[in-house]
């Protein structure tokens, strides 16, 4: 028998790049997300875990919190903030929740959209290289003493961005401990941990309590 492969954990690193697209108020936020590459709605969105190391239960991404906090628009905040902005592989998806939530907001608003009082809202474009930690694992003992010393960015690269980059509604770690290691059942467990946690430390804690209580039993 061949011995497991490996799972190689990878960090990365979070390239900014500045886009043109910049808005004043909601109805120019929308005209914008009808434009901008769908990295820009990663960025903002999924991706805003790496550039804000708790996400805010009620501004959970960077439309949300700027249209809370500088348009001072709470109801339209509320709204973006309830959007999935985790599915898998669909950054279309949320574009298309994200203009219908703008859109839909604007038609009942009666009134002129109010403008930022404060900052415009920048479009950003993020561009992710992955980096190695020097961290790799044959066996579940392993896989859990490597994911408690990984890089944050780790976490991010193969939770968050994996299901950007693969399409999968399953992270890097599940899709392996249900392959390579015959642990179906363990996979579910990890797989169904909610991106949306908070942090991308909380993330972390909440794969190693499952993976404590699976290594305890294998070693029962």
């Amino acid at each position: 028998m061949s011995p497991t492969d490996p799972f190689v954990f990878l960090g990365c690193l979070e390239l900014n790049e500045l886009l043109p697209q910049e808005a004043h108020d909601a109805r120019e936020l929308l005209e914008q997300l009808e434009r901008v590459p769908v990295e820009s709605i990663f960025c903002h969105t999924s991706a805003a875990l790496l550039h804000r190391t708790v996400l805010a239960e009620a501004y959970p991404n960077d439309f949300s919190l700027w249209v809370g906090t500088e348009v001072r628009d709470v109801r339209l905040a509320e709204r973006l903030a309830a959007v999935d902005t985790f599915p898998a592989g669909s950054m279309e998806r949320v574009r298309e929740e994200l203009i219908a939530t703008i859109s839909d907001h604007l038609q009942h608003l009666g009134t002129a959209a109010p403008r930022t009082q404060g900052k415009r809202f920048r479009f950003f474009q993020v561009h992710l290289i992955p980096v190695p930690t020097g961290h790799q694992a044959r066996s579940l003992a392993e896989f859990r003493d490597a994911l408690a010393e990984v890089d944050v960015s780790a976490i991010f690269y193969h939770t968050i961005q994996a299901r950007y980059r693969s399409g999968r509604e399953r992270s890097d770690f599940a899709e392996w401990i249900g392959a390579a290691l015959g642990r179906p059942e363990l996979a579910d467990r990890l797989a169904h941990i909610d991106p949306q946690a908070g942090s991308l430390e909380r993330i972390r804690d909440r794969h190693l309590s499952v993976l404590n209580d699976a290594v305890a039993e294998e070693g029962a």
